[in-house]
């Protein structure tokens, strides 16, 4: 494989592991360009999706009345944490009809794709190069990340379909006319005159509120998720540095599996972590928008 002149084969080999599998078939040069297709993100991400909904399809399917089995008991678990979160944070029993569900979705869909961040780095090359679809530059898949929470354009996607359903029940609850009422009353409110003066501070207000949450809630996830990629890369070029049976060949192996087993382990609480965030936030921002200022 060529290396570039100007850099260092561990740099190269970062950047490689860097770039999407798009259709533009190399890296994406701007920091928004919505003409490039990241396709093993889509591939990944929708793959995972169906997983999570039919393994609840699954789970409902398969309820009984008697004595449940264990793979009932742990959906009902999963379940009954998410219907409590919800409870205590969306007031309003008939949305928590479609949101307990769309929770419980979310933080399943997302531990499903964080998950495929424990997948050994080189797995997805070393299989591509020996089905011969990704052995040389300009083969069908010559670049393939499998991890779509490390893709922002994936999880920018997931936090705007957050902000539509925050306007969805703020239209809905407050009703639109209500809704745009308070988009220019509140936080500031006045009276008379000091109303109209403190309407476009509201306004603003209000839409930085918006932009804030929906950037922050895909920004967070992305940045959680691609460092925890890098640290990945970084621990796979210790093993890369094996030059045979010598001392600092053995020790950086040594190093290679004694860090990628320990930062997996920690990697799972990461996992979790960020799906249950994502849900929680996605719960409180859905139930802010049933209420007022």
């Amino acid at each position: 494989m060529a290396v570039a002149a100007d850099i260092s084969p561990q740099s190269y080999y970062i950047q490689h592991h860097l770039v999407h599998l798009n259709n533009i078939g190399e890296k994406q040069s701007a920091v928004a360009n919505f003409s490039v297709i990241n396709y093993d993100s889509l591939i990944w991400s929708v793959l995972m999706g169906v997983i999570v909904l039919f393994f609840l399809w699954r789970a409902a399917s398969r309820v009984t009345t008697g004595v449940p089995g264990r793979f009932q008991v742990a959906v009902e678990m999963l379940v009954d944490m998410v219907e409590d979160q919800a409870k205590g944070i969306v007031a309003n029993e008939q949305s928590r009809r479609f949101v307990s569900p769309l929770a419980l979705t979310i933080f399943l869909w997302i531990i499903l794709m964080n998950t495929l961040d424990l997948v050994p780095v080189d797995l997805m090359p070393w299989i591509l190069k020996v089905t011969g679809l990704g052995a040389a530059p300009g083969d069908p898949v010559y670049y393939h990340r499998i991890l779509p929470t490390a893709d922002l354009n994936i999880t920018m996607g997931m936090s705007l379909g957050v902000l539509l359903l925050m306007l969805y029940y703020g239209i809905k609850i407050k009703n639109p006319g209500g809704f745009v009422k308070e988009l220019f009353s509140a936080p500031f409110h006045g009276h008379g005159i000091g109303a109209i003066i403190l309407a476009p501070a509201n306004l603003l207000m209000n839409l930085i509120e918006y932009a804030a949450k929906t950037v922050s809630l895909g920004m967070r996830l992305f940045g959680n998720m691609f460092a925890g990629e890098l640290v990945f890369m970084l621990i796979a070029l210790l093993g890369g540095a094996w030059t045979g049976f010598n001392g600092m060949s053995l020790g950086l192996g040594i190093g290679h599996i004694l860090a990628g087993t320990v930062w997996a382990i920690f990697h799972i609480l990461i996992v979790l972590l960020q799906g249950f965030i994502f849900m929680m936030l996605t719960l409180v921002y859905i139930g802010q928008a049933h209420e007022g200022h």
